[in-house]
Parts: structure tokens; sequence; C-alpha cells
């Protein structure tokens, strides 16, 4: 290319990180220089709404929608995502074209050593349909309170006292240098947890061999299952939903659960590795009951 090849982000400094992430890959696998790689931080309507719910003002495509339009307006080459947070259903005109290797899947509890240890009636902050309901469906006694904004600010409201705990993304964490909370091994994480994906204009074929020299296949096989899974259930962000795929010598195996609200019902299943992530959507719909599969008539 005649200029440098830019990469839109949102302007967080975790969607930054990630950025610099998809960049360095790049410049290794090509031996390019700091010039031939250009940021182009775009703030999103999700970075500037912060006191609500996703699913009160948009959903995902709060995350996505001025990335999207940048490179429709070719002011960008390629966006860089962190996958959980991009829309099941895509426009045609978008493709997927790598992902990096995932890093850790799982969640992390901070202010407290584990859930057991929260005192009677504690106050967890988390803006997430999947993780209230997991939460309350290990301890029925939580508070639970919506929290919004990057990493630094949940971290600075449970500082100041307004949560006793809260639950973040371990691959965030660990992307930023920040290296505490607990593990919760025993939770599955949301489809595409700790995934970044780049994406470009489907017409861009000079572009899909240079990212396909980056992408990790293992990833992308297992992000696909689990958003394929999700694509099956027809759910939105007011869905608790959970799945984690791994890839066998036999293909991939997916563990997945739905969940009510309060965390009450919580149906849950797993395919062999050669199975069907949209089986195993019908399987577990059919066992709910007609509450919770009415949380996944989209």
């Amino acid at each position: 290319m005649d200029r440098p090849l830019r990469i839109g982000t949102r302007g967080s400094p975790l969607a930054l990180a990630q950025a610099r992430m998809v960049a360095a890959a790049l410049r290794a696998a090509f031996g390019w220089d700091e010039a031939a790689i250009e940021l182009v931080p775009i703030t999103t309507t999700g970075d500037v709404i912060q006191d609500r719910p996703l699913a009160e003002v948009g959903g995902k495509a709060l995350w996505t929608k001025e990335l999207d339009r940048c490179l429709a307006e070719g002011r960008t080459d390629l966006s860089v995502h962190s996958m959980k947070d991009v829309e099941t259903i895509r426009p045609e005109a978008l493709v997927i074209a790598a992902m990096l290797p995932r890093a850790d899947t799982r969640d992390r509890l901070i202010g407290a050593e584990s859930l057991i240890a929260l005192p009677e009636g504690a106050r967890v902050g988390t803006s997430s349909p999947r993780r209230s309901a997991q939460l309350l469906a290990r301890r029925q006694d939580l508070t639970i309170g919506s929290i919004r904004g990057n990493v630094q600010t949940r971290l600075a409201k449970l500082e100041a006292g307004e949560f006793d705990a809260t639950m973040l993304a371990a691959a965030g964490l660990d992307r930023l240098g920040i290296l505490i909370g607990t593990p919760l091994d025993d939770l599955l994480p949301a489809p595409a947890q700790g995934a970044v994906g780049v994406e470009i204009l489907a017409i861009r074929d000079d572009l899909r061999p240079v990212l396909a020299a980056i992408d990790d296949s293992d990833t992308h096989r297992c992000v696909s299952a689990e958003r394929a899974f999700l694509a099956a259930l027809g759910g939105d962000c007011r869905s608790a939903v959970a799945a984690r795929a791994s890839c066998t010598a036999n293909g991939v195996r997916l563990e997945a659960e739905i969940l009510s609200g309060d965390g009450r019902e919580v149906q849950a299943g797993t395919t062999d590795p050669d199975g069907s992530p949209a089986a195993l959507a019908r399987l577990l719909l059919e066992r709910a009951s007609p509450a919770l599969r009415a949380m996944f008539a989209g």
C-alpha cells in the first residue's frame, strides 16, 4: 500500500491495547516498521452512553456502528473488536477476516477471595445479564447493581465503595496489566470472551491474505461455534447466555448454558466434538420453561 494501513478502534485503554496487539502481529508477520500502520481511535455510542444497560439503548451495535461506518466510507481499512461485543448477525458487506490467539476466557471476581466469601447481601456491580444470572444461581442473597464504563471506571467505583465486588473478564485485565482478582473456574464465559477479531469490507480482497497471516485457526473455529450457538438461540442483550468451545482432535466441543434472569433456572449442555451448535441451542430451548424460552423468542 502507498499509505499506512489504518486500524479503526474504540478509544478506551483496553480497545487501544487490543488494536496495538493486531498492529504488532502484522508488523511481526511482514517486517513492517512503525509508519506502516496507523491507529484511528473512534468514539462509539457505547462509550458515550454509560448510565444505562446496553439492552435499553440499542444493544451491541453501540460498539460497532461507528466503526462500521468508517470502513464503509474508506476512512479505515480494518476494525479491531472484542468479539464478545460484536453482534451475532453482521452486515453482509463486512467479514471477520482474522482472530488473534485467544486469551484467558474466564471471569475474575474483584473484591473477595471467592463467591462464598462475599458477605450476606453483598452488592455486586455488573451490567451483564449472564454474570447477574450466574451470580444469583449460586447466591440468591446477593444484590446486583448495574455498573458501566471501562475497566478503570469500574474499578474506581469499587474502590469508592459503591459496590462490594464486581466481575471482569480476565483477558481484559491481563491486556491492561491489571493482575488482580480471583478466576471463577466454574462459570462459563460469554460467547467469544477473550477473543480479538479483525473486520474488513468483504470486497477488500487485497486485505484477506494479509490478515490470514495473523489468523489463529483454533480461535476462529471455537469463536465461530459459540457465535453460531448464540445465533441459533435468537436472544438479545437481555438474554443470559454462556458458552465456551474447545478444539479437539475430532472437532469442536461446545459447553453452553442459558439462564433465567433471577438465576433460578439453568439449562446446560455439551456437544460432541462433531456436534452442531444449533442443535444444542434447540435442545436447551426445548428443555427450558416457557418463561425462559420467551427470553430467546427473537
